[in-house]
């Protein structure tokens, strides 16, 4: 019988003795440290030791009759039992034998120099049945952090083996269906990494949302990793395309500054009793991230080594010690919930009426759900949850699991997307909105609501029941269509999750939306930040304080919002619109009063191109392009295709593209494909002359029907009058078509005509659009409905 392994000794092949947890810490230790995965060694106890702890005193056989006798749905009883156990655990003393080599591992540890003598050590769970694919029991066992000594490590140990007798621990085995002592716990002792003083968080291999298997997506916080895991605080959070990374170019996609507002750290070391403090973080250091860029990507590089080296979907969590300054790996388990997934089939759910918006927060799920509101605060309350209720709460619990899968959703005031409530959402299949910050505030006992999870990552809690409904697709059966069926993108928030649609890329993704989403102040004022007055420089300064100056913080957060939607939907082409604010518009931007003149009708006023070409605004334009050559050269990410807007005269089109140029967007260079907006009289009255200067036109059907009528299409007064099917726009129209036929340039049309007007898709179909960009809510619709077509006209 062997008590203790070395972590440097252990593999995957060890997992019988010392569960998936350690085994996956000593298969990283033993297999990748030669490729830069850098983890604490250690040594862990065996099977064979917690085995030989139950058999003596009977001990084994007193917690089989006790939990033969244990309803596990009664919560009380399930306390009770749970509470005896543990204490009868803590009471045995381990078996000499099992001590004996506890301290001559420790003693081997500290000899061989690999710590320093002062060093304090972590103690962490590992059940044998713990981390496969088909059962995750993340979080049911304990881990004991910052012990000092020997005597202490000891005691630590046997915390551990009392915590599979954890509540939750419990009830996880019943539901799995996993009786008697299928589950052993090995407890491995490794040098403690001071994220305490560093800091921490959790990576997956894979969107955990859309289940994008192209990007790595990390969560950070100052101090211990339990804050996010807990859901205690709002973490920092980074989105790392994974072909870039590995082209060694910039690869970072997003990058999101989270409230950070407390951070846990050690008040002493010693024993397994409390010895944390949670402190709030000064506000400097809340606006700013709690890691560096080089940092981020050096994680995702060892996130992509540890996916590589298992082939398969990895959760990671790591820490970054405040004394040497690396960053460590200190657990590696298997994704099991979105890589599982069947990818052929796509669920969707929408709302079918729209209500009074009580909360929003991090969306998790994709799901949408409608229960009775139950404020939960420990678990004393959970006795009053019922099936179909909806869980409110400052953060969820793990201890809360019997009767989490009970529920038809779950609110909380803090946590990310990587805490306890969204681990279990997923895992349970209900939608869960978290960090909404005042949750418990607003929500009250008894109250209905509706949970969306499905429109974006912005999650929202309504007020009532609304109707809704779920959608099935199977996108391995649908069929072919006619014309390329594109998607058009609102937000990169939703881009992966559109991504899973059957597009053939996006037809149009609105800069000027990534610019009021992400950034929200107007260019100008950026620029003009020193010259600005107090007050509303100092509201800039304080959205911006997590980057280097006023224009990388445009040009980044540009630069990210277009590489999430192109990363998304890659290798397909993605056609982003520059800016196409009107003055109403921009003026509604952080300082945009400053700027934008108060015109009467800002539709038919400075927007577009005219304003590209305009000396007040030509510093605001090479900032969008600064960010869009970075996305295309620099990222890579040459399926990014540019469309100019609004574009009234030749000499225009001219002017811009030559700004283009000077701005380092030349159009042929690198594979750059630049188009223009089909969308006034003049563009097809003088097609020719146009395309002499673009790569093809895209067809904004609305603007180009309110010019030919005569139809202000925000009036309803006249909005009976619209229509894109009169016989006078569809000559225009044809007179575009049909000059891109002739000169062999892409022709295409975003907007919702063709999903409103089944007969105008087919006139364009027939007369030659090569493509259709749709809003997604229409797109497997009008897809299905069109690869009719096809099939009548193949007849």
């Amino acid at each position: 019988m062997t008590n203790v392994l070395r972590l440097s000794d252990v593999s995957m092949a060890d997992i019988a003795q010392v569960g998936g947890k350690n085994a996956s810490l000593g298969e990283m230790i033993s297999r990748l440290a030669d490729a830069g995965v850098r983890v604490p060694g250690g040594f862990a106890t065996t099977a064979d030791a917690y085995r030989a702890f139950l058999a003596a005193g009977d001990l084994a056989a007193r917690i089989d009759d006790s939990l033969a006798r244990l309803d596990i749905d009664d919560v009380e009883a399930l306390e009770r039992t749970g509470a005896e156990i543990r204490r009868w655990i803590h009471d045995q003393p381990l078996p000499p034998d099992v001590e004996r080599d506890i301290r001559s591992a420790f003693d081997e540890v500290l000899s061989a120099g690999a710590s320093p003598q002062n060093a304090t050590w972590a103690v962490r769970s590992s059940a044998t049945a713990e981390d496969l694919p088909d059962a995750s029991f993340a979080g049911q066992q304990e881990t004991f952090l910052h012990i000092a000594g020997i005597e202490n490590v000891l005691t630590a140990v046997t915390s551990v083996f009392a915590s599979l007798y954890n509540d939750r621990a419990i009830a996880y085995r019943a539901h799995q269906g996993m009786t008697g002592h299928a589950v052993a716990l090995s407890a491995a002792i490794q040098r403690m990494v001071r994220s305490d003083i560093g800091a921490s968080g959790v990576m997956f291999t894979v969107d955990t949302e859309s289940g994008n298997a192209d990007v790595v997506v990390i969560s950070s916080s100052y101090g211990l990793g339990e804050t996010i895991v807990q859901g205690q605080v709002n973490p920092d959070e980074f989105v790392v395309h994974k072909p870039g990374l590995r082209a060694g170019r910039p690869a970072i996609l997003r990058r999101t500054v989270g409230e950070k507002a407390t951070a846990m750290r050690f008040s002493s070391s010693g024993g397994t009793g409390e010895s944390t403090v949670t402190e709030s973080v000064a506000e400097s250091d809340r606006l700013r991230f709690s890691v560096s860029d080089h940092e981020v990507e050096e994680l995702a590089r060892h996130a992509l080594t540890i996916e590589e080296h298992y082939g398969r979907a990895m959760d990671i969590e790591w820490a970054r010690d405040g004394i040497d300054g690396l960053l460590y790996i200190v657990q590696a388990r298997p994704e099991t919930v979105v890589s599982r997934a069947d990818r052929t089939v796509m669920r969707t759910f929408s709302l079918r009426a729209r209500g009074e918006v009580l909360l929003e927060g991090a969306a998790v799920g994709q799901r949408i759900g409608a229960g009775t509101v139950r404020v939960v605060t420990s678990t004393a309350d959970m006795d009053r949850v019922r099936v179909g209720d909806v869980i409110v709460a400052d953060m969820t619990d793990p201890d809360w699991e019997p009767v989490m899968k009970r529920v038809a959703g779950i609110v909380t005031n803090r946590g990310g997307r990587t805490c306890h409530a969204a681990i279990i959402a997923r895992e349970l299949g209900i939608p869960a909105v978290v960090g909404t910050r005042t949750a418990t505030q607003v929500l009250t006992d008894g109250m209905d609501v509706t949970i969306s999870c499905a429109e974006g990552e912005d999650g929202r809690v309504y007020r009532g029941r609304l109707p809704f409904v779920e959608e099935e697709t199977h996108l391995d059966v649908l069929s072919d269509t006619p014309v390329r069926l594109m998607v058009n993108v609102a937000t990169p928030d939703e881009a992966f999750m559109l991504a899973r649609l059957p597009h053939q890329g996006v037809g149009l993704a609105r800069l000027e939306f990534i610019v009021g989403h992400q950034i929200g102040i107007h260019p100008q004022a950026l620029l003009d930040l020193e010259k600005l007055p107090d007050a509303l420089a100092s509201r800039i300064s304080a959205r911006i304080a997590a980057y280097p100056s006023p224009r990388e913080f445009f040009v980044e957060r540009v630069a990210e919002g277009v590489a999430t939607i192109a990363a998304a939907f890659a290798p397909e082409p993605v056609i982003v619109r520059t800016s196409d604010f009107k003055t109403n518009e921009y003026g509604h931007l952080l300082g945009g009063e400053l700027y934008e003149p108060h015109e009467e009708n800002p539709m038919l006023g400075w927007r577009g191109a005219s304003r590209y070409v305009t000396p007040a605004f030509a510093e605001c334009f090479a900032m969008e392009c600064e960010a869009l050559r970075f996305v295309r050269e620099d990222m890579g990410l040459t399926n990014v295709k540019l469309m100019i807007p609004f574009v009234r005269t030749v000499a225009e089109a001219i002017a811009v593209t030559e700004s283009l140029a000077r701005n380092g967007l030349r159009r042929g260079e690198n594979g750059l494909e630049v188009y223009m907006m089909c969308e006034i009289p003049s563009n097809a009255l003088r097609a020719d002359e146009f395309l002499d200067h673009f790569d093809g036109f895209s067809i904004g059907s609305n603007d180009m029907t309110q010019l030919v009528l005569g139809i202000d299409r925000d009036s309803e007064l006249v909005a009976r009058e619209f229509d894109e099917r009169d016989p006078a726009v569809l000559d225009i129209l044809g007179l575009a078509i049909d000059a891109c036929t002739r000169r062999g340039r892409y022709i295409g049309i975003c907007g919702q005509g063709p999903s409103d007007h089944p007969d105008f898709a087919d006139w364009l179909i027939d007369r030659g659009i090569q493509s259709i960009s749709l809003n997604p809510d229409t797109l497997v619709t009008t897809r299905i409905r069109l690869a009719g077509h096809a099939e009548v006209a193949s007849a």
